[in-house]
């Protein structure tokens, strides 16, 4: 490859959307913003003031190597089939488009499979270095600092080791064009004082943990007035609200009922109200009662003796006695039979029970927590499920929200998940991505938080270690939302082409379907055209077509087949 001579830059245009109606700027899945480049020299200047140059250099150069990082980690998703040098190429190219600086690549040489890379690359119109100009005298050291941390974090990540640009020439110090030189680390002899940039000075770090020590306290103190649940994730008023009711239940002996839809994460306030009570050193038993064959529900709760029925060859004890002195989580407690309801209720009244087939009593002392996600005064009036029994389990109900009204929760709960699976398949992905993030807040969740942690395992298995979870591993069968403008080859905004011209596309099929019109020859015409602009390299033409290169590949062999 021409290293002078880039590549096509119309795949990365592409994934440019502006949505003005809802104030958003989306490059592919992430949300970007445009900013004024004097209001970033203002920030420079404050930064220098407030904490001295090399702080407020290690500052920026941070910011710009996440933002390199993240750009390389898209490259790796627009451009997967290229070779490794056009490839590589989106990181100078974004660098351009975003309105940093034109980069032209002078010297580049790399071996994926060794680690091994030099790059040398001119800078023009470099906006850190017109800014700085712009309120200052000529620099005595380089200034182009966030740009120089973009190319050490795209280059790190793209090498999968640690690679450092360093400015021989800046405009900031009066040089006609920026320079840069980038090689491994360790290729610098003072590559230990550069790393230390990239990572937080001691100072920041005292900073840093002073306030995590500082919220933990607030935390400790905020949980002692709100009595936030054991074991639960969630900030949400509607969630604050359900988590206090239970831990104020946890000190008591009540019977707690727990109501709730499906996957909203009963269980996991039954586990949380049972670790905070007096009981926590004792048997927490759940029970799915929906789960158990009406025949067999009583000797699953209350146990069977030896010789009861056919099979019963051993006496053994219930989950009731199980859990004694501890806590027994019944789910779905209206699909009991109506003989193990009456057996509940003498449990409840009594604090005794009696095993199936037996012919005396043991004591029990045992916390009912039950839990259902249909409506027991409507299971009530309809004969389902035993009056007595349900005001008696109706001591304390608690109602847990579904996850459409924890919309604030949902960036907690994906991260306690991401964290939970990457550990149980041993991977390390990045996170989700901005534009995932939306879908995920704005889906209406009928599984709730079972739902959507099947999704996250779903998304953290469809994507590789060191990406980001993009919205079609969430959700495959969401279609790109309409109304967002497009940016062309030109620069110039425009419609995306499915929002864009439906009459004249009209007109042109019209137009078309003649009586020579011939269906082969005019995507011959396409394909030669597409080929032609694309210098002949099959991927580059399958995506100016719209088609993946297998696809081009074999129309290419059909029409080699016609001639």
């Amino acid at each position: 490859m021409d290293i002078q001579r880039l590549p096509s830059n119309e795949d990365l245009l592409a994934q440019i959307r502006f949505d003005p109606g809802q104030g958003t700027i989306w490059l592919h899945e992430q949300r970007v913003m445009l900013n004024q480049a004097a209001a970033w020299g203002l920030l420079r200047d404050e930064l220098v003031e407030s904490i001295g140059l090399q702080r407020a250099r290690g500052l920026l150069m941070r910011f710009g190597y996440q933002s390199g990082l993240r750009d390389a980690e898209l490259a790796r998703k627009l451009r997967p089939d290229l070779p490794a040098e056009e490839a590589f190429m989106v990181g100078p190219q974004l660098h351009g488009i975003r309105g940093l600086v034109h980069v032209t690549p002078l010297e580049l040489r790399f071996d994926l499979l060794e680690g091994d890379f030099f790059g040398r690359f001119a800078w023009r119109n470099s906006f850190e270095a017109e800014v700085y100009l712009q309120h200052h005298e000529l620099a005595r050291a380089p200034v182009c600092w966030s740009q120089l941390g973009y190319a050490s974090g795209y280059t790190t990540y793209f090498m999968g080791r640690p690679v450092i640009y360093k400015e021989t020439a800046c405009a900031g110090c009066g040089d006609a064009h920026c320079e840069i030189v980038g090689k491994r680390a360790e290729e610098w002899e003072d590559h230990a004082e550069t790393e230390r940039l990239l990572l937080r000075d001691a100072i920041a770090e005292e900073l840093f943990a002073l306030r995590s020590q500082v919220s933990e306290l607030k935390d400790t103190l905020r949980a002692a007035r709100h009595d936030t649940i054991v074991n639960s994730v969630g900030r949400s008023r509607a969630f604050m609200e359900a988590s206090q009711l239970v831990c104020r239940a946890a000190a008591s002996k009540a019977n707690v009922l727990l109501l709730g839809e499906t996957g909203v994460g009963k269980e996991v306030f039954a586990r949380g109200l049972h670790a905070a009570s007096p009981r926590a050193a004792q048997p927490f038993v759940a029970v799915n009662c929906a789960s158990i064959p009406p025949d067999l529900i009583e000797a699953e709760l209350f146990g069977v003796e030896k010789g009861a029925y056919t099979g019963a060859a051993v006496s053994r004890p219930g989950k009731f006695e199980r859990a004694h002195q501890g806590t027994i989580f019944l789910d779905e407690v209206v699909e009991l039979s109506a003989r193990a309801q009456a057996s509940l209720l003498r449990v409840l009244q009594e604090g005794e029970l009696e095993r199936v087939g037996g012919s005396h009593t043991h004591r029990i002392d045992v916390r009912i927590v039950a839990a259902t996600n249909e409506d027991l005064k409507l299971a009530v009036a309809n004969g389902r499920f035993r009056a007595d029994l349900y005001y008696r389990l109706n001591v304390y109900p608690v109602c847990i929200p579904p996850l459409r009204e924890r919309a604030d929760d949902i960036p907690l709960l994906t991260e306690h998940f991401l964290c939970k699976y990457n550990t149980l398949y041993s991977k390390r992905t990045m996170g989700v991505s901005d534009k995932a993030m939306q879908a995920l807040q704005h889906y209406q969740w009928p599984g709730n938080i079972r739902e959507l942690e099947n999704m996250i395992e779903r998304g953290v298995i469809l994507t590789d270690s060191n990406q980001m979870i993009d919205l079609p591993a969430l959700f495959p069968a969401l279609a790109e939302t309409g109304g967002m403008k497009a940016i062309a080859p030109s620069g110039h905004l425009a419609n995306p082409p499915e929002c864009a011209g439906q009459a004249a596309h009209d007109a042109l099929c019209e137009q078309l379907l003649g009586d020579s019109f011939s269906l082969d020859k005019l995507e011959a015409r396409f394909i030669a055209g597409a080929m032609a602009k694309a210098d002949g390299n099959v991927t580059h033409a399958a995506r100016l077509l719209g088609i993946t290169r297998p696809q081009l590949a074999y129309r290419l062999e059909k029409i080699k087949g016609l001639k």
